[in-house]
């Protein structure tokens, strides 16, 4: 089965349509203010207005209202919502489009929490105290293999990815998508073309 690629943190519509042209599957933009990557909705919506058929447009929120969401994926013609902070699991049934559900893995102990949610993926990304993604840090890849075995949603595998580890990520983990933000970058919330090619053959080459 061919890898899904997300490339999220998405500000401007260049990278945007790089993205595209390279064959994303989806685009990811953060509504989260404390991020370095976040996106005001009615830039997001004009991006996501100009974007062709066929990408999924994912919402990144973290421990936002549920009026707050719905606002957003309304304005902005939202496919698929991305909750990464503390949301329980009845939280997560409420949206009318696919919901994937972030884990912030340290260890083992971070995953049998993981069963409760009902989702339609889980994206497991690299714990850290200072921020919610987008840390460029890998996790021990050996918990996501535990995680596909465990877990019945598919597995978005996330966290320090870059044009240099995907390969083997994809090899080892056989995740259902990737997703990167940080390691495509020149800067945060901007990203660079030749990062981005390289990631996508990458990618390709499994």
């Amino acid at each position: 089965m061919t890898t899904r690629i997300k490339i999220c943190g998405i500000t401007n519509l260049v990278d945007a349509q790089l993205a595209v042209e390279l064959g994303a599957d989806a685009l990811g933009f953060i509504f989260y203010r404390q991020s370095k990557r976040s996106i005001a909705p009615a830039l997001a919506a004009e991006i996501c207005a100009a974007l062709p058929p066929f990408v999924a447009k994912v919402g990144v929120f973290v421990n936002e209202s549920e009026a707050a969401i719905m606002k957003t994926l309304a304005d902005c013609q939202l496919d698929v919502i991305q909750l990464h902070g503390e949301e329980l699991p009845g939280f997560c049934r409420r949206f009318p489009v696919k919901v994937i559900k972030a884990i912030r893995v340290r260890d083992m102990a971070s995953l049998p929490a993981a069963k409760e949610y009902d989702v339609d993926a889980l994206l497991l990304d690299t714990y850290t105290a200072e921020q919610r993604g987008g840390t460029g840090q890998t996790f021990d890849w050996k918990l996501a293999q535990q995680a596909k075995m465990l877990l019945r949603p598919p597995i978005v595998l996330s966290g320090g990815l870059t044009p240099e580890n995907v390969g083997e990520a994809i090899r080892r983990v056989e995740p259902f998508a990737v997703d990167v933000a940080s390691g495509v970058e020149a800067e945060p919330g901007r990203k660079d073309p030749e990062k981005l090619r390289r990631f996508f053959k990458a990618c390709r080459q499994n």
